[in-house]
Order: structure tokens, then sequence, then C-alpha cells
């Protein structure tokens, strides 16, 4: 599936993932591909991406991304808050 996390800013991610975590209002969840669609609000915490390959275009630089060092196809991303879609394996993110 494809996730896309943009800022007011910049587009901070941008690849193809197998799972992903996020910090809800109403509690952490995780969507997987084939997830029903969704709209959910988020509050400050972190993403958890799952990468499916080694393919992706990230901003290194903003210092908003961590690598896991455990696993290298495993990033974290902090935000302050925003909103999630998905539909159609498609999952973008407006965040701040």
């Amino acid at each position: 599936m494809r996730l896309e996390i943009i800022t007011p800013d910049k587009k901070l991610f941008e690849g193809e993932v197998d799972a992903v975590s996020f910090p809800g209002i109403d509690g952490s969840f995780q969507v997987l591909k084939g997830h029903a669609p969704i709209i959910s609000t988020l509050k400050e915490g972190r993403i958890k991406v799952s990468l499916s390959n080694d393919e992706k275009e990230i901003d290194m630089l903003s210092g908003e991304i961590e690598n896991d060092p455990s696993n290298d196809r495993i990033i974290r991303l902090s935000i302050k808050g925003g909103v999630v879609e998905m539909q159609n394996d498609k999952i973008i993110v407006l965040a701040d």
C-alpha cells in the first residue's frame, strides 16, 4: 500500500509500506493492506511505518524521522497532530 505524509511545509515521506501505526485521538491503531476505508484525527505522538522495500523518499533532514536501530525497514515519525485517510490501499496523512 502507498503512504504519503505531508506537512504544511513539505512532504516528509512517500513510499510503499506493509503496515502503519498511528497515535489516534481515541488510542493507537494500525492499518494493513486491505483495511476498510477510514478517516481519523491524530494526536501528538509517533507514526510507526513498516516499509515494504528499500524504495522510499524521506526528508531525513527534517528531524522528525528516526530509523529503528533494530530493524532497518521500520521508521518512526514524530507529529504534533493531524488527520489520516485510507482508501483503496492509499494512505494520506496531513500532519502538523
